[in-house]
């Protein structure tokens, strides 16, 4: 049977369409381990990454951080976390967590490291405490490069949120795990065209907001992509 085949059988199966094993469940269960990843990440990330761009000292730290963290093998963390604290939502939350600090952190450090030192000397000149110079000026110039950072951390969290499967956990991956388990393909098939397609539509949710959130002259121009190459925003004034 071909993919076609596999993915009518996937969404006219009455199981996936209410209750527990219903498509809608597992893709509100799938969002709420990757917004409990991310906001994890961004309590740990965001503080530090800013102090470091704003005193411009530290940027070692962050390189060394996010080298140790992107070399850490997510199923690895999984087993070792469940191991420590048992089956449950650390043995998720850990692994994702871990995988969306270093581009918020790189984010975070980046963006305001590059806000025009001018501007910054001038709102010290107003008048303007350190920390009022950080927020007021710094983060609203870096926003565009935060949220890059989050639509990187974004996606490769709900991309790799399937591990949840492994320890018993809900989420899009139960479809994947559990076709495979029983041979299932469709099933299999299903799960993995859903995970994708997720992924698709945050990348996209979040390249509308930098559009947004990037000044008018600046939206035909490059954005510094916190994964490390520049995201090219193809838009006209």
């Amino acid at each position: 049977m071909n993919w076609l085949g596999w993915l009518h059988d996937f969404f006219t199966d009455p199981a996936h369409r209410s209750g527990p094993d219903s498509v809608l469940n597992r893709l509100l269960e799938h969002l709420a381990f990757s917004a409990e990843a991310l906001a994890l990440a961004a309590l740990i990330a965001l503080p530090l990454g800013l102090l470091i761009g704003y005193w411009g000292r530290g940027m070692f730290l962050v390189t060394a951080l996010t080298g140790v963290a992107r070399a850490l093998p997510t199923l690895g963390l999984v087993t070792l976390t469940v191991l420590l604290a048992g089956v449950g939502d650390a043995a998720v939350l850990v692994p994702l967590t871990a995988l969306a600090v270093p581009p918020l952190l790189v984010a975070a450090a980046e963006g305001v490291r590059g806000t025009d030192p001018d501007t910054r000397d001038a709102a010290r000149g107003i008048g303007l405490t350190h920390p009022q110079t950080l927020f007021q000026v710094c983060v609203p110039a870096a926003l565009p490069t935060l949220l890059a950072g989050f639509r990187t951390a974004a996606v490769q969290v709900i991309a790799t949120a399937t591990v949840a499967a492994y320890v018993g956990q809900g989420g899009l991956g139960r479809y994947v795990i559990d076709g495979l388990a029983t041979r299932n393909f469709a099933t299999t098939a299903g799960g993995a065209l859903l995970v994708v397609l997720l992924a698709v539509a945050v990348q996209l949710l979040f390249s509308l907001l930098i559009r947004y959130a990037s000044p008018r002259g600046a939206r035909t121009g490059l954005v510094d992509d916190p994964a490390g190459s520049p995201a090219l925003l193809k838009e006209s004034v």
